[in-house]
């Protein structure tokens, strides 16, 4: 995973991703991501579901399964779940501009 001054590029299945973030978040997007990339290998490995986006919805129903259930018992801050929010949307935005890009 390369840090830049505007960003980092964090590696997921294989693939490079530039990813804007702040300076103070870049650590917890790198764990993030680190995250992401493992559960999406876990799925991948299994052999039950093929396709890159169908392993990331997988992936991302997994972990919000874990979020929820986590919330439910009351075990996350406010503004966890808010800085948890704002990394999915730079990941969502970083997968959108790779398919653009692919196209």
């Amino acid at each position: 995973m390369k840090e830049s001054r505007d960003g980092v590029t964090v590696n997921i299945l294989g693939k490079e991703f530039m990813v804007a973030c702040s300076e103070d978040e870049r650590a917890a997007l790198l764990a993030s991501a680190t995250y992401l990339d493992k559960k999406m290998r876990e799925i991948q490995t299994s052999g039950k579901v093929m396709g890159t986006e169908r392993t990331a919805i997988m992936a991302a129903l997994n972990i919000t399964h874990d979020l929820l259930e986590l919330r439910g018992r009351g075990g996350m801050p406010v503004d966890t779940a808010q800085k948890i929010k704002f990394l999915q949307n730079k990941i969502d935005a970083a997968l959108r501009s790779d398919v653009q890009t692919r196209q």
